[in-house]
């Protein structure tokens, strides 16, 4: 089994930036790629970025690419999300999400098996 604990979550004004993290603990040698999917009140869940724990492979949705980059550290078992010139419409819970497969270009939350609890990301005008 894998865990993954989000922060870094909070209010921001826009045009302004934030950083969102994602811990992965457990079994996390068989993790072959982490997603940030995103959910704002009334709205279906939305995928935002995924990368591959190997090598340099990373995939964005149209809405925040050149905006939002992921990252991470492996010796920490740690996925990013660095949020620049966040928009009012950036608002939402921001959840992170693992799979043991290569789902580099899947844009689809059905196919990640472990899911982090969530960490709320409010942007003001």
């Amino acid at each position: 089994q894998v865990q993954l604990v989000e922060c870094g979550g909070g209010l921001a004004q826009a045009g302004g930036s934030l950083r969102l993290s994602c811990a992965a603990s457990g079994r996390t040698f068989s993790l072959n790629t982490m997603a940030w999917f995103r959910q704002a009140p009334g709205k279906e869940r939305e995928f935002v970025a995924n990368i591959l724990w190997s090598g340099d492979s990373t995939y964005y949705a149209n809405s925040v690419k050149g905006r939002f980059t992921i990252s991470r550290d492996n010796a920490k078992n740690t996925v990013f999300l660095q949020m620049n010139s966040l928009k009012v419409e950036d608002t939402a819970n921001y959840s992170c999400a693992g799979d043991h497969r290569a789902l580099w270009l899947n844009p689809h939350a059905a196919e990640y098996g472990y899911w982090g609890q969530g960490t709320q990301v409010t942007v003001s005008s």
